[in-house]
C-alpha cells in the first residue's frame, strides 16, 4: 500500500467524489516539489499514489485537491476552487491517510488510518 492514501467524499451527495485531480508535494528550503499526482476513481480514491516501496522522509508535505474540476463535472458552483492540506511527517515510514470531506461551501480533513 502507498504510504500516503486519500479518500474524497462528497458530503452533500453522500457519495465518493470521482474525478478530483490530486497532487502531492514535498517542501524543501521553502520550495514545493511535485512527488506524485492522480485523479480519484469512482470510489473517491487514487490507487498507488506513491509506489509501495517509496518511504517519505521527515518533513512538510502538501496535498493539493483540484476541487473545481469536480464541481464543474457536477455542474455545481463551488466556493473553494482548490483545497491544500499541508501536513508534517516524522520520517518513521508510517501510513498516512488523508481524507477530504467536501461540499460546495465547506470541507474538512483529518489524519485517518
Amino acid at each position: 500500500m502507498s504510504q500516503i492514501t486519500t479518500h474524497v467524499l462528497d458530503t452533500t451527495r453522500g457519495q465518493p467524489a470521482a474525478g478530483v485531480p490530486i497532487s502531492l508535494f514535498s517542501q524543501s528550503e521553502g520550495r514545493w516539489t511535485l512527488l506524485a499526482q492522480g485523479v480519484t476513481n469512482q470510489d473517491g480514491r487514487i490507487a498507488g499514489l506513491l509506489e509501495d516501496s517509496v518511504k517519505l522522509s521527515e518533513g512538510v508535505y502538501r496535498m493539493h485537491f483540484e476541487t473545481n474540476a469536480y464541481f464543474d463535472a457536477m455542474q455545481e458552483k463551488g466556493f473553494y476552487p482548490f483545497v491544500d492540506v499541508v501536513f508534517e511527517l516524522d520520517g518513521n515510514g508510517a501510513h498516512y491517510h488523508i481524507p477530504l470531506l467536501l461540499s460546495a461551501y465547506g470541507y474538512s480533513t483529518y489524519r485517518g488510518s
